[in-house]
């Protein structure tokens, strides 16, 4: 099993930024990809970012480009949102998600950190 952690969540004003951090622990050496997912009240859980443990690839939602970074230390078996020139379309419960290698399934989820921002 994998166990995430998210932190960093909070309130902040249009424009501004957060950062959110997740913190693997356990059978990390069994996911591929860790990630970030997002839902909206009354909305699907939706993509973010992600990025591949091994190569570092990423891959960003185009509502984020631009604006949203991921970064990782595989020491630590931490994987971080940087989220700038935030919008009020941001508001959510980000979770922080681990991809089992072979499958494609998401199947490691984090207990979901609240992002507000007002406008």
């Amino acid at each position: 099993q994998v166990q995430l952690v998210e932190s960093g969540g909070g309130l902040v004003q249009a424009g501004g930024s957060l950062r959110l951090s997740c913190a693997a622990s356990g059978r990390t050496d069994s996911i591929d990809h860790l990630g970030w997912f997002r839902q909206a009240p009354g909305k699907e859980r939706e993509f973010v970012s992600s990025m591949r443990r091994n190569s570092g690839i990423k891959n960003y939602a185009d509502s984020v480009k631009g604006r949203f970074t991921i970064s990782r230390d595989n020491a630590k078996n931490t994987v971080d949102l940087q989220m700038n020139s935030l919008k009020p379309e941001d508001t959510a419960v980000y979770y922080c998600a681990g991809r089992r290698s072979g499958t494609g399934d998401w199947d490691y989820w984090g207990q979901g950190t609240q992002v507000t921002v007002s406008s």
